[in-house]
């Protein structure tokens, strides 16, 4: 089991909300810095800055660097480029003090608990030892922070099924 509990994390999006609920003349900029020689390899970085006032600063006021590797786990496998960006832009606002207590996102501690050694895997007897819905419900989240959830959708779906049918 990993060390941390993802909920403690905000996500990006929560971060970006909270953002522009503040600022109502802010921006969030974000530049693709990918050479040729990195798409060769099939890897992406990107920039973010963080804006207060996009009419009135003279500088960010945060500013994020990200980089991802295309087909690696979790949301990489298929938008490697978007992720990063997110991830960009999550620094970007930490930089900004938009990270709470915690200077990174739920997004990247999910990596974290991917990468981990002794992080533990969901299996298939986790998914059929739930005893309510809510359990289930529970496990599917922390598949999906995993990134255990796309191997073990038929599981759940049956899992599911199961519960739903005994209502």
């Amino acid at each position: 089991m990993a060390r941390f509990d993802l909920q403690n994390y905000e996500t990006v999006a929560q971060r970006i909300i909270r953002f522009y609920s503040d600022h109502e003349n802010g921006a969030i900029i974000t530049k693709n810095l990918t050479t040729d020689a990195d798409r060769d390899r099939k890897q992406w970085v990107v920039y973010a800055e963080v804006w207060f006032d996009k009419n009135n600063d003279v500088r960010p006021t945060g500013t994020g660097l990200a980089f991802e590797i295309d087909g690696t786990a979790g949301a990489n496998v298929t938008s490697a480029l978007e992720n990063c960006e997110s991830s960009s832009v999550g620094r970007a606002l930490a930089q900004a003090n938009y990270g709470g207590d915690k200077r990174v996102t739920r997004e990247e501690m999910a990596k974290v608990n991917r990468g981990a050694p002794n992080a533990a895997q969901i299996t298939t007897n986790d998914i059929q030892n739930t005893a309510t819905l809510k359990d289930l419900e529970a496990l599917w989240s922390r598949a999906v922070d995993s990134g255990d959830s796309t191997k073990l959708i038929a599981e759940f779906t049956a899992r599911k099924k199961h519960f739903n049918e005994q209502n």
